[in-house]
């Protein structure tokens, strides 16, 4: 019955309040917490906004909007996982398929396939705006980290190297942004808060 949706849909929306205590190996810009998982999809979705005459090709705007409000919402079940821990992201990947059956299951069926198929389409990073949502995605974390002097970077001895190659997927979305990036990179290690 469209009463049971209705349900289904509430009880969705107080689940998800859940995100807001997942808390994110990314600090603040300020430098005074931590950050969590709800505050960093609204950061994303909205710098998506912003930056969409910037990315590489046409968006639908919109569709990278609702992608990044979702693409972390697994992690209510699977936690956050720090991009450059190479173990815990091989197992990572049947984590997220697990949870993703979880989350986006407890809603109406319509709508959490078409959720679900979302996520699935920002994973896969093959159309437009899968490529321009992950490279918002991943300068994100690296723009707090510059802001913040290596807030993550500093208690996990991470290289320049590794953050080169874990963000180098935003060029695929946005070459300007990957431009910029590859600036404050370099920035970084002269200033002493990244390793070279």
């Amino acid at each position: 019955t469209k009463n049971s949706s209705f349900e289904k849909i509430i009880g969705f929306i107080g689940y998800i309040d859940k995100l807001k205590s997942v808390i994110r190996q990314n600090g603040l810009h300020d430098d005074s917490r931590a950050e969590n998982t709800a505050e960093h999809s609204w950061h994303a979705a909205l710098s998506a906004v912003l930056l969409a005459p910037y990315a590489n090709f046409p968006v639908e705007i919109d569709k990278v909007s609702q992608m990044l409000l979702i693409h972390d919402l697994i992690e209510i079940e699977a936690g956050d996982t720090f991009v450059y821990n190479d173990e815990a992201l091989t197992l990572q990947e049947q984590a997220e398929q697990e949870a993703a059956q979880v989350v986006f299951g407890q809603l109406p069926e319509d709508q959490g396939e078409s959720l679900k198929a979302l996520w699935e389409e920002f994973e896969a990073r093959e159309t437009p705006e899968a490529k321009f949502a992950k490279a918002i995605d991943r300068f994100l974390p690296l723009y707090s980290n510059i802001q913040n002097k290596g807030y993550s970077w500093r208690i996990h001895d991470v290289s320049q190297s590794q953050v080169r190659q874990i963000c180098h997927i935003i060029e695929d979305g946005s070459t300007i942004l990957w431009d910029l990036t590859e600036g404050m990179i370099d920035d970084a290690v002269e200033q002493g808060f990244l390793k070279p």
